[in-house]
């Protein structure tokens, strides 16, 4: 096949890959099986494999990510985007009919009733039937141009259909339903990373990661609300919504029509209830005036359009008793307060449970032992205690008094000054900490050992298999087959089964022996280190090299370490001044573990005529990725990055702009300020 004959079979094969998109996705009508449209995306990409000049950004194969994106550049908005009034009753409702009456001087309107999405708004653009690019509202002015993330939602068409028009854009919202979002939230905390507090924050997190693949993990879904083109494709807008349907555009199948205020009162009531059944999240209701011809009579005020407002609906509320309060140890021994609830419907789910996050906040509650409580979700899915109903409070109930001791091994509780929580100092001997540290340990990010979820990390330290990290590399074949444990789910309360069958435990040593090529970086974040992130463990991991350095940085140039402050600090030193903790790290290096960066893990050094100076770069310079080369090369030609004016500080490398705070503090500790191109002189010397 010929370069020729290629791009002909390519545009065929996407063009149909769109179509069997658009039916499931759209339609929610396939027309062929999973295998064969797994089949046709397969030919698709030995072609492309085979001619990679012939690949579009708007290919079906891009659907799955793999651009990295270090800046999202900005976008003007060619129409603003412009946010909605928002009214909480329908006599507010009722003053806005009459704004658009006085406005238009007739009583022929009619208005079109839309879910109100809490999600992400979302701007697309298309040229000749090819998505061009997706932007963000930001300002309303500007906003953040994430086309190669929103290429991978499956929703979103990249080709359209019909009889489109050449020049196309329109505007829709990107939301997280809740089956993605509980999956994600699932998936966070089993690598003890903090849960997103509702499926808005979720999706416009995932809009701006760096990494497209990680987008594409996520399965957004979208839909569009409105057209921005000049010239109007219908006469009405609800027209305009359907004839996007037929170009492969993803509509609400809840629209409707409402000739008066009797039939949008109607509307909003019917949704305030059956909310409750939708796959995502709603919180409120649009209101439009249909006619385009209307819309333009009627105009926008400075911030909002007159021909247009949205209900919101009040956060969902009820009562109930709180039962007792228990205590959960995480992984770096932080005790959070649960509270016990009554079962109570809310929002859709049965709610046993909710945080009390720490002692002061449930000292500035006053919340007393069997008191009745008002739970919240709101825009919220974790549900959260909002109130109480005192005139409930029995006669003899008492404070809910912190432990000062720890639930689960009974050490002595610590509180750090500046800190809400207490934690338990005992991590070598606690048991949550234990099983947080060695589930934190194979985590994703950390060794990225799979094959040990659904509770297999938990029942191997149950079987005394696992007391610590360094026992993942003594676990042998025949320990581990057949391992099996019966546990009730508290989601679906049905029994499950871990078990470790041939195939499961074959794979997961390999993993384990895999894991051991696993960069310094991650092994140092591994470790659990409380305080230290991922980014806190690459910056640390750059300036020293290796962990024998790290081990034996004295508190001072620790603190030159760009991020890391008192607290992490001091935590390093303690950490390696404890012989359990050594012991770890001994065993561990036996074992074949990467405690040092190797060239490709890091900048490659360029010279060392920058060894023993500090510099701090401060301002702005010619571009936005000037200021990162420059911190780069003082790594690459041997010195050391600051974050901050101290007595420590050698240069401040200074561009436009620079804070005055800082330019005042350098210059009463006598550091020397330079220009680029005096620093570019250092280099060259």
């Amino acid at each position: 096949m010929d370069i020729f004959d290629a791009q002909e079979k390519i545009e065929q094969l996407s063009k149909e890959i769109e179509y069997h998109n658009y039916c499931y996705y759209i339609l929610d009508n396939p027309k062929i099986s999973d295998y064969d449209f797994d089949m046709l995306m397969q030919q698709l990409l030995d072609l492309e494999l085979q001619f990679p000049q012939l690949v579009s950004p708007n290919s079906p194969s891009q659907r799955v990510g793999g651009g990295i994106t270090k800046n999202f550049a900005t976008v003007t908005h060619r129409v603003p985007m412009l946010s909605l009034g928002n009214t909480y009753s329908m006599s507010e409702v009722e003053d806005f009919a009459m704004r658009v009456y006085n406005g238009l001087n007739t009583r022929e309107i009619e208005y079109v009733c839309e879910l109100k999405y809490d999600g992400v708004a979302i701007n697309l653009s298309y040229t000749n039937g090819k998505l061009q690019q997706a932007s963000t509202r930001g300002d309303g002015v500007q906003g953040d141009d994430v086309t190669v993330n929103v290429r991978t939602i499956r929703s979103v068409p990249l080709l359209l259909q019909g009889d489109f028009p050449k020049n196309l854009e329109v505007r829709g919202e990107i939301i997280m339903p809740y089956k993605s979002f509980y999956a994600l939230n699932q998936e966070r905390e089993n690598q003890l990373l903090t849960p997103f507090a509702n499926p808005r924050n979720a999706a416009s997190g995932s809009l701006k990661l760096q990494n497209s693949a990680e987008v594409a993990k996520r399965n957004l879904d979208f839909y569009v609300y409105f057209v921005v083109n000049g010239e109007k494709i219908q006469p009405t807008h609800y027209q305009s919504i359907t004839k996007l349907k037929e170009w492969g555009f993803k509509v609400s199948p809840y629209m409707q029509v409402c000739k008066n205020i009797a039939q949008i009162g109607d509307f909003i009531e019917l949704w305030d209830q059956k909310r409750k059944t939708l796959p995502f999240d709603i919180d409120g209701v649009v209101i439009k005036v249909n006619s385009y011809s209307q819309q333009a009579l009627l105009g926008f005020t400075a911030k909002n359009p007159r021909w247009a407002i949205a209900y919101k609906f009040k956060a969902e509320r009820v009562l109930t008793k709180l039962l007792s309060v228990s205590y959960q140890v995480g992984r770096t021994g932080v005790v959070t307060p649960v509270a016990n609830l009554a079962p109570v419907s809310l929002a859709g789910t049965i709610v046993k449970r909710a945080t009390l996050h720490n002692a002061d906040f449930i000292a500035q509650m006053d919340i007393h032992n069997g008191d009745s409580v008002f739970v919240e979700k709101g825009g919220e899915i974790i549900p959260k205690i909002v109130g109480i109903d005192i005139s409930q409070r029995p006669d003899n109930a008492n404070i809910i008094e912190f432990p000062d001791t720890c639930p689960d091994c009974g050490a002595k509780l610590n509180r750090n000054e500046g800190e809400a929580g207490f934690y338990c100092p005992d991590f070598a001997h606690c048991p949550p900490q234990i099983k947080g540290c060695l589930e934190h340990f194979v985590s994703r990010k950390a060794m990225n050992i799979e094959g040990l979820g659904e509770g297999k990390t938990d029942l191997l330290y149950e079987k005394g298999l696992l007391k610590n990290i360094t026992d993942f590399y003594r676990l042998k074949y025949e320990n581990l087959l057949g391992i099996h444990r019966t546990y009730l789910d508290e989601n679906t309360q049905k029994e499950r089964t871990v078990y470790f069958r041939e195939k499961t435990v074959k794979n997961l040593l390999t993993a384990i022996e895999n894991s051991k090529s696993v960069p310094f970086e991650r092994v140092l974040y591994a470790l659990g280190i409380r305080y230290i992130g991922e980014n806190s463990a690459k910056k640390l991991a750059i300036h020293f090299r290796s962990l024998d350095a790290l081990a034996v940085a004295k508190k001072e140039e620790l603190l030159t370490v760009e991020d890391v402050g008192e607290k992490l600090a001091q935590t390093l030193i303690e950490y390696f001044h404890d012989d359990d903790n050594l012991q770890i790290i001994n065993d561990l290096k036996s074992f074949g573990l990467q405690f040092e960066l190797t060239q490709s893990t890091h900048l490659a050094p360029v010279s060392d005529v920058l060894e023993g100076k500090t510099f701090l770069v401060s301002g702005t310079f010619a571009t936005a990725d000037r200021r990162k080369e420059l911190e780069n090369m003082i790594e690459q030609y041997g010195g050391k990055r600051l974050s901050s004016v101290s007595s420590n500080l050698n240069f401040l490398i200074a561009g436009d702009n620079m804070g005055p705070s800082k330019l005042a503090k350098a210059q009463s500790l006598n550091i020397p300020i330079i220009s680029e191109e005096t620093f570019l002189k250092m280099l060259n010397k």
